[in-house]
């Protein structure tokens, strides 16, 4: 299987510091990953790496030739007071098709409201942005997203900040464009628990500690207790894992490099 991003004995970091070394992986086409951790452990870094805003202090990161991502920020970066139409948001995906100075043409807005209709707000389209709620927010922003005909989708911490609810329909819809579109996907998130109910891979990150698999292989007390360093247990409730940190457990002392 084609891969579309190639991590070869790749060292992260800034400056001369170092967040994460001599990582080895790779995102195959067809690929659902997440990418998760907690805050600080070094998962934004990876996402630089991958999005070519920051160079290797040593190794590779190799993209396809012709990749195109489709990036969802994290909503709270993203500044809603403009009073734009949700359509016109979604429009902004295809700039660097549509070609600078020029305006979107018949196609490009049909394009758009494709777009819309894919993630189940076509009706919101002339809606104001700032009117929607965070769940439809959500859903402009993954518009925009795809109407760039990207070939991985990329989001960063999509549920941030939602509602039960929300957090289900967004990470329902994400695994649903994965499988009917056969969409590479790339889900950044600090929310293990959110996570792994969804996606087919995980890579995980802690503090200076990188590890990938299946959610199968990530997924057990073994190696979330090495992983995160404190004891862990596993449990499933009607099919869905759920990690939750073992009563009275001691810190552990492992890491894994």
């Amino acid at each position: 299987m084609t891969s579309l991003i190639t991590f070869d004995h790749a060292t992260l970091g800034y400056g001369r510091r170092a967040v994460l070394t001599d990582i080895t992986f790779d995102v195959p086409a067809g690929d659902f990953l997440g990418l998760v951790g907690p805050n600080g452990a070094g998962k934004t870094t990876i996402l630089r790496a991958i999005l070519g805003t920051l160079t290797p202090l040593s190794g590779s990161v190799g993209k396809a030739a012709g990749l195109r991502f489709g990036y969802v920020p994290q909503r709270d970066s993203v500044d809603y007071n403009f009073p734009l139409k949700v359509v016109d948001v979604v429009l902004m995906g295809r700039y660097d098709r549509i070609g600078l100075g020029r305006r979107p043409t018949k196609d490009d807005r049909d394009r758009a409201c494709n777009a819309l209709e894919h993630v189940g707000i076509l009706n919101l389209a002339d809606r104001p942005l700032n009117a929607l709620s965070g769940g439809q927010k959500q859903r402009a922003l993954i518009a925009r997203a795809l109407v760039g005909e990207p070939n991985i989708l990329i989001l960063d911490e999509p549920t941030n900040g939602m509602d039960l609810v929300s957090t289900t329909q967004i990470l329902g819809l994400v695994r649903e464009l994965h499988e009917r579109d056969n969409l590479t996907v790339l889900m950044v998130s600090h929310a293990l628990n959110e996570v792994a109910n969804y996606v087919e891979r995980i890579a995980l990150v802690v503090e200076r500690g990188f590890r990938i698999g299946t959610v199968a292989e990530i997924m057990t007390e073994e190696t979330l207790t090495q992983m995160y360093g404190i004891p862990v247990d596993v449990d499933e409730m009607h099919g869905h894992r759920i990690v939750v940190a073992r009563r009275n457990g001691q810190l552990g002392t492992h890491r894994h490099a």
